[in-house]
């Protein structure tokens, strides 16, 4: 009896301490990275981010804000649509955003530095979904980009 007693208890902590993901109405945004942290003249930056919903509704407008430690004239703000795809109730994906540092990418935004020195900066994320609702904020960590 004393075993089974113990057993259960184990098992219980197991299971306590499994949690399923939840979903909500208010899309969660969380940023995972970005490739590469140190941008060269003509590379592309890439940042994916993991969004959930409980609607599968986050086909809106993704905004990105690019903040600028060390060059003012550089920071930008940016607000575009989602592409329309399959979604699904409790959607849980990855979303990929991309820009160029110059101009030789065509089909890219720029975000090159606007001053004569390379741009040390950060962006940041925010996500809305078809009813209205607004994810949280999310940061990258520092971006070097190069002159």
């Amino acid at each position: 009896m004393r075993y089974t007693i113990i057993i259960i208890i184990i098992v219980g902590f197991i299971f306590s301490g499994c949690k399923k993901e939840t979903f909500s109405s208010t899309p969660k945004l969380t940023y995972k990275s970005a490739t590469p942290k140190q941008l060269l003249p003509d590379e592309i930056i890439k940042f994916t981010l993991s969004v959930t919903d409980a609607e599968g509704d986050v086909i809106d407008t993704m905004f990105v804000q690019k903040v600028s430690l060390n060059c003012a004239a550089s920071n930008f703000f940016d607000r575009y649509r989602i592409p329309i795809f399959p979604t699904t109730k409790n959607l849980s994906t990855d979303i990929l955003v991309s820009y160029s540092n110059g101009i030789n990418n065509p089909g890219y935004i720029t975000v090159a530095s606007r001053c004569n020195y390379n741009d040390t900066c950060y962006f940041r994320f925010m996500l809305k979904d078809r009813a209205g609702n607004k994810s949280d904020t999310v940061k990258s960590e520092t971006i070097v980009i190069y002159k």
